[in-house]
């Protein structure tokens, strides 16, 4: 049994000492207004491009008969995780830009953490679905519709949501458990988990072998589904005997490569490495490219080299335009 003392508790004096952080203060990317104010109209035309282009993806998708077909459901939902990611953390920094009130809440920076890298795996794991998708549309496709049927790809959009959910969900937690006593000041943009981290007075070392092994072994899985998924592409390309044929698969497949590439790679280069080179001014800028910079180019890169999506956007155009004249 415990054997009550008549003594003070040393540890219980020094958290009453402890005043716990309840809201945080997104520092940016500079304090002179003027830069903000520029900074505020290149994120601005960013965001609006993002939106539009990913949801004009969408719609474009759903009215053209002809991109009825699982390539483009995936697509769709890419678009769809693209505007949302985008929108957990460029509309906070573009208030930020122009107000001198940069507080977040405790629950508001726990959100925006938690949907953040919920979207951010998701899409890991859509890309290498799609990876998949491509694959068997490539390798083999007389099966294409037996294999690739709705219940499948309705499966691996779930599978893909789920993986991220529950991964942003771990993150979350593991990291707000944690006591933020020193100072609030966050040398970010958003509520990243690096910059979190370095703010932190308890021992961050379970959340750093988290940081590294997790995210590093989601990277693994879903990069090798890619690189295993082109292997079998690439043997397919080396049998076909047409040149359209060549250039219509390094067309659509080349566009993913592109996406994934990029993606990738600024994900293994901010989370997947020791803590000790972490530099947070670096990191941020890293950050904002994967985060608000990477879905404004998603559109393009799968449009502007998609043969398909470029016939659909004229037919949307011309049918517009006819429309207008009847109007008139």
């Amino acid at each position: 049994m415990p054997v009550l003392s008549s003594g003070r508790d040393p540890h219980r004096i020094q958290l009453k000492n402890v005043t716990e952080v309840t809201t945080f203060t997104l520092l940016g990317f500079t304090d002179d207004f003027e830069m903000q104010v520029y900074l505020f109209l290149l994120f601005l035309a960013i965001y609006i491009f993002t939106l539009v282009g990913n949801l004009g993806l969408v719609l474009l998708v759903m009215v053209d008969s002809r991109l009825h077909n699982p390539m483009y459901y995936f697509l769709s939902v890419l678009s769809v995780l693209d505007a949302c990611y985008s929108s957990v953390v460029t509309p906070k920094m573009l208030v930020n830009f122009l107000t001198e009130n940069k507080d977040i809440s405790f629950l508001g920076c726990a959100t925006q953490m938690l949907f953040f890298v919920t979207f951010g795996t998701t899409e890991c794991f859509l890309l290498a679905a799609m990876a998949y998708d491509r694959y068997l549309a490539i390798y083999n496709p007389l099966l294409y519709s037996v294999n690739m049927t709705p219940r499948v790809y309705v499966s691996l959009i779930t599978v893909s949501y789920v993986a991220g959910i529950m991964h942003g969900s771990l993150h979350t937690v593991v990291t707000f458990s944690l006591s933020f006593c020193a100072s609030n000041e966050i040398r970010h943009v958003f509520c990243d988990m690096p910059a979190l981290l370095a703010l932190s007075c308890s021992d961050t070392h379970i959340n750093q072998l988290l940081l590294f092994y997790v995210i590093g072994g989601i990277e693994i899985v879903t990069i090798l589904i890619v690189l295993i998924s082109y292997g079998f592409i690439f043997l397919a390309i080396l049998r076909m005997s047409s040149a359209d044929g060549r250039r219509k698969v390094f067309s659509t497949c080349g566009s993913h490569l592109t996406g994934v590439s990029i993606y990738h790679g600024t994900i293994l280069f901010m989370y997947v490495r020791p803590n000790s080179t972490y530099a947070l001014d670096h990191d941020m800028i890293a950050s904002v490219f994967y985060t608000i910079v990477i879905p404004m180019l998603n559109p393009i890169i799968y449009s502007l080299r998609n043969k398909d999506v470029k016939e659909a956007m004229k037919k949307l155009v011309e049918s517009n335009r006819f429309i207008n004249r009847l109007h008139f």
